[in-house]
């Protein structure tokens, strides 16, 4: 059988190695530090964390030293970044309990999930799907991927994102509702975990708009940083 279309395959370099990380789904948290989700509307609790999807070639990938391009996506006004630290899984499978979660990862990495504000929040009034906010070109910008065999666990350190050196949002790992444990258990009761599976694990505070021409600088504690420019 022939396959119509030559598709290639989305991949996040491994840092400091030749290996390519493959990628197969994106999975985002959303609301998953307390003071993000007062600024958004609503109340932080403990209910079981939710989620939305990616695309995989929704990746944008940004190399250490450099400065990556985004471009600023159609049909909004509001255009915001969010940095996260992103768990990229290992090993797969469901229904995972807590306890041995951290088995299950491979590495981390620096992402942004980049926001079209307006029509998030527009779909959200009339109890639509986010896809249009959340799912289009370009909206997940990344950094290599970290081992966890050469980093070993993240569980806290400093997570912030900076505009044209303007610091927008800053916090710490520690400050998560669900930590990374908890949220691999909980998604894996809903999906089949399996290798390839990059997991976006929420933003802190301080989430706010972006135009052409601005610059973001973001970054984890012993991740590095990243940097994009809106185009």
């Amino acid at each position: 059988m022939t396959t119509l279309f030559d598709i290639p395959t989305t991949t996040v370099p491994v840092v400091d190695s030749d290996n390519e990380f493959p990628v197969r789904r994106i999975y985002c948290v959303g609301r998953n530090y307390a003071a993000h989700a007062r600024e958004m509307g609503f109340d932080p609790d403990r209910d079981p964390p939710f989620f939305f999807c990616k695309p995989a070639d929704s990746l944008v990938y940004c190399a250490p030293g450099s400065v990556a391009e985004a471009p600023y996506p159609s049909l909004t006004e509001n255009y915001h970044h969010e940095i996260e630290l992103v768990v990229a899984i290992g090993k797969g499978g469901s229904n995972i309990a807590v306890e041995d979660a951290n088995e299950h990862i491979y590495g981390y990495a620096v992402g942004l999930d980049m926001t079209r504000r307006d029509l998030q929040i527009a779909m959200r009034e009339k109890g639509r799907p986010w896809e249009v906010g959340k799912a289009f070109d370009a909206s997940a910008p990344i950094g290599p991927i970290h081992p966890k065999a050469v980093v070993g666990l993240i569980e806290k350190g400093k997570i912030f994102v900076e505009v044209d050196g303007n610091m927008r949002q800053q916090s710490d790992l520690t400050h998560l509702i669900w930590s990374t444990p908890e949220v691999i258990a909980n998604l894996s009761t809903l999906f089949e975990l399996k290798p390839g599976d990059l997991i976006y694990t929420g933003t802190p505070e301080g989430v706010g708009p972006v135009v052409r021409g601005n610059i973001m600088r973001g970054g984890v504690e012993t991740l590095g940083e990243i940097q994009v420019k809106v185009v």
